[in-house]
């Protein structure tokens, strides 16, 4: 049976006021703004953002392709189709070539373990509208009905679990070129028939079936979130859903929502903030920098070496972010082998320093440059460290900040031999340094306890 709207609106509204235990959040953002973030978002730090879809088929420019080349009319995409497809080829003609013959959840799931992850993100369905799941609402444009034939945010998803890794699920609210919200988009959006056909049935199902711990929401930003129905569906997700006391959302979720309302804020992509931002927020990057889906065009130089990985985590980290990086795996299932070392490279680092990033939180002074740039992050009242992403070339090594005492102890993580030092005169250290080991991602922590 098709639901209406206003079916829809009232069945998630009957679901959101209904009586239960505990605190009950209403669909306006005043009240669902005020949620707690559930704690293991914060600990947790580090992720892996996967972009795969039909566009990973000509995997050419970005995961924007059909856009570009129909939308935006983009010179090079047009060009590209000339040279190398037949007339009349369309956009769905890529979706039988998305075969995904040697996709190995497992696989995946031990390379994103190894890179020290604690949490990873899917594209269940980008703006192209193909879903990586066999969506009811979506017939014949998803995986398993074309394509791969096979459900392939069910199987990651187990294969996630397995390790003990936070499952999240990237949805894009609108779809480029879907006839119901091309409808809604002509009358101003005062319709809401995708939303009550496609968009918000489809976000249901896909709590209801996967349970992700993370709805990573996008393709918001045409409309308002009275278009979408947000809150009335946020409401739901947080009082009845399955993954209520879990769950974990972003900020995209209407035209002006993105850094003013939901759980934890992205603002833009790749967001990069200046100083302390005074809400929990995430930086999505990717190792391509010029796309976040596959392409068979990049070049070495456009990707990220593992010492600006580290550097981009670091920083994200001291000013109490979460690091979200992406690839993107080719049509095949596979994770381009420059892709996993970036990623095996990233958990080399983290099993010695992984202890000042876990589970750590800002400092009362984020950085400072006494030495080399160093970004302090701590722990309890008393721990803290400070991370520098360059080698001094020499063997003392200056901090301004930190309040020491006669019981400061100083490690460099990975020796466990106590460093000596001796303090400044009013505040800070200075501490001799033993001869730095090698480190791929040029970066080293220093341990300070007892300190304030």
């Amino acid at each position: 049976m098709q639901l209406t709207l206003s079916q829809i609106s009232l069945l998630l509204c009957l679901l959101s006021c209904a009586s239960s235990f505990g605190a009950r959040y209403t669909p306006d953002w005043t009240s669902l703004d005020s949620r707690p973030l559930p704690e293991w978002y914060d600990e947790v730090k580090f992720g892996i953002f996967v972009h795969w879809g039909v566009f990973s088929v000509p995997s050419f420019g970005s995961e924007w392709f059909w856009w570009n080349w129909k939308g935006a009319y983009e010179f090079e995409y047009i060009l590209f189709m000339i040279k190398n497809y037949p007339p009349g080829f369309s956009y769905a003609d890529f979706a039988p070539n998305f075969h995904a013959q040697f996709f190995d959840p497992d696989e995946w799931a031990e390379i994103f373990e190894a890179s020290g992850a604690k949490y990873v993100v899917l594209t269940s369905k980008h703006h192209e509208g193909f879903t990586n799941w066999g969506s009811p609402y979506s017939w014949n444009w998803n995986s398993v009905d074309n394509g791969p034939h096979r459900d392939l945010v069910g199987d990651l998803g187990n294969a996630i679990r397995k390790r003990s890794l936070h499952y999240g699920l990237y949805s894009s609210l609108y779809e480029w070129f879907n006839p119901l919200y091309l409808s809604d988009k002509e009358a101003g959006f005062k319709t809401q028939d995708f939303v009550a056909k496609k968009a918000m049935p489809e976000l249901i199902e896909l709590v209801n079936r996967y349970k992700p711990d993370l709805i990573w929401s996008d393709g918001d930003w045409e409309a308002p979130d009275t278009y979408w129905n947000s809150t009335q569906f946020l409401a739901w997700l947080y009082n009845d859903s399955p993954v209520k006391d879990v769950v974990v959302t972003n900020d995209r979720w209407g035209k002006g929502c993105y850094c003013k309302h939901g759980g934890y804020f992205n603002c833009a992509d790749k967001f990069t903030p200046g100083q302390l931002p005074n809400h929990k927020w995430e930086k999505c990057q990717s190792v391509d920098t010029r796309s976040w889906g596959y392409r068979r065009n990049m070049k070495l130089t456009e990707l990220m070496d593992l010492p600006s990985i580290i550097k981009d985590l670091v920083y994200t980290v001291a000013l109490g972010g979460n690091y979200l990086l992406n690839v993107g795996p080719t049509a095949d299932g596979v994770i381009a082998p420059v892709f996993e070392e970036r990623l095996r490279g990233i958990g080399g680092w983290l099993k010695i320093n992984g202890e000042a990033i876990y589970a750590t939180k800002p400092w009362r002074v984020q950085a400072e440059n006494a030495t080399v740039l160093a970004w302090y992050t701590s722990k309890n009242t008393s721990t803290v460290y400070a991370i520098f992403t360059s080698n001094p070339m020499q063997n003392t090594f200056q901090l301004s900040m930190p309040k020491t005492s006669h019981s400061t102890v100083v490690t460099l993580l990975g020796n466990p031999e106590p460093l000596k030092w001796a303090p400044l005169k009013t505040t800070g250290l200075i501490i001799l340094l033993p001869d730095l080991p090698f480190s791929p991602a040029e970066a080293w922590t220093l341990k300070l306890d007892g300190v304030a």
